[in-house]
């Protein structure tokens, strides 16, 4: 790494591997200084937001897609419930499992979180041309999906890819 420190003295994959770490700790100082997740935190927002997604899940197919084990989603969801923000019920096929379902008081959270995200993306946005903004978008899915098809089990019913 050169002396900048910023990665881009040695190619490309210096330079992704640095501004991902950049990116890591500035999403991180956002959420610190920000009142985006007044209803609801982070993780039981990308919780309610895979559970809108994909459907009425158990807790073991929730945990595969999120890339957790199930004894944290299971306190997620728990907290989650313990809010109002979804409901668990028997599976039919095996009473021993739980199926979480957002309700409507989560997906108005998860709404209202979701729009202040879009209006701070904007705002930093606010520069871009459209293309670039397509560009962003379609890297930040392909390397999403790269790190999902590594690392997330989206072969479980109802797959999180």
């Amino acid at each position: 790494m050169g002396a900048s420190g910023t990665g881009d003295e040695c190619g490309p994959l210096d330079a992704i591997e640095f501004q991902t770490a950049v990116l890591a700790r500035n999403l991180e100082m956002l959420c610190r200084r920000g009142d985006l997740y007044q209803e609801v935190d982070r993780a039981a927002y990308l919780l309610l937001r895979t559970l809108i997604f994909r459907g009425p899940t158990d807790i073991s197919c929730l945990a595969a897609a999120l890339g957790l084990d199930p004894s944290t989603t299971g306190r997620q969801v728990l907290a989650a419930e313990r809010a109002g923000l979804l409901t668990r019920s028997p599976c039919p096929a095996d009473r021993r499992r739980s199926i979480a379902q957002v309700t409507d008081r989560g997906v108005g959270a998860v709404q209202a979180v979701h729009a202040r995200r879009i209006d701070g993306t904007a705002a930093l946005l606010a520069d871009w041309d459209e293309q670039d903004r397509r560009a962003f978008a379609d890297l930040v899915t392909r390397y999403n999906q790269a790190i999902a098809a590594e690392f997330l089990d989206t072969d479980q019913p109802g797959g999180a890819s």
